[in-house]
């Protein structure tokens, strides 16, 4: 969706390697409206094309799309596509409407673009398996690549929405990595599998202790169904939600 920063670029650096200095690799920017809710930030997302456009030359990208709404949500605009079985719990549980509007966009951008590959970012873990299924289930001939999250040196996973973070909020915002540090560290020390519930309950006391943050969810899950786990162990994957303020941050990784 743009303002671009090192994690996308990696993704770019991705799609060069697979492509090769023969092939084209196609970056895509639009800040998709129906993936927002109504009490979300859409208006407010930052946009910077002009910036994104020197960051895409210099990355050595052949061709930037970046349409315009119109283009995208034609006037009387009444299809959507929808995944049924792995976006209703997490993201899709705290905004109904999101993946909705991911996948839909999605599947426009490979019509028009019709790539071979398609790069995303682990940060969206939940998103990548959405998208996935989706372009499994409707025959896209499109491989999905998901590429690792990319971090700030303090362990923040890179969004465009920690611009919005004040310098308090974003001082407290490395408990997300945290939360997954100690995680991992449980379940390293554990000689049997761990209650999810009981550790639920020892990491939102930690996200708790940050006065700035709000829980949205932490949730345990097999990393290739988003089944929940009852009982969490090496392998399990891990995803999580916060608030500070008026910004939302997720992050994720696997125990």
């Amino acid at each position: 969706m743009g303002n671009l920063h090192e994690g996308h670029l990696s993704l770019i650096r991705r799609a060069r390697k697979i492509a090769s200095a023969k092939g084209t690799v196609v970056v895509s920017i639009f800040v998709n409206k129906t993936q927002f809710g109504p009490n979300e930030d859409f208006d407010s997302y930052p946009r910077t094309l002009e910036r994104d456009m020197v960051l895409c030359r210099e990355a050595g990208v052949d061709i930037l799309f970046a349409p315009r709404d119109k283009t995208i949500y034609a006037a009387g605009h009444s299809t959507f596509v929808v995944e049924s079985r792995l976006a209703n719990r997490m993201e899709g549980a705290s905004r109904p409407t999101h993946f909705r509007g991911v996948t839909t966009v999605v599947a426009k951008l490979f019509n028009l673009v019709q790539p071979n590959v398609a790069v995303f970012g682990a940060k969206d873990w939940q998103q990548a398996a959405v998208i996935r299924q989706m372009t499994d289930d409707l025959i896209f001939p499109v491989s999905i690549v998901v590429a690792p999250t990319v971090r700030e040196k303090d362990g923040l996973a890179m969004s465009s929405r920690n611009a919005h973070l004040s310098p308090a909020e974003r001082k407290q915002a490395t408990v997300l990595r945290e939360v997954i540090r100690v995680a991992r560290a449980f379940v390293k020390k554990a000689t049997t599998p761990l209650p999810s519930a009981a550790l639920h309950r020892k990491l939102a006391r930690l996200v708790g202790e940050q006065s700035l943050a709000k829980l949205d969810y932490i949730e345990f899950f097999d990393s290739k169904s988003l089944e929940p786990a009852k009982r969490v162990s090496r392998g399990t994957h891990i995803a999580l939600a916060v608030s500070f303020g008026t910004t939302r941050l997720i992050d994720n990784g696997r125990l």
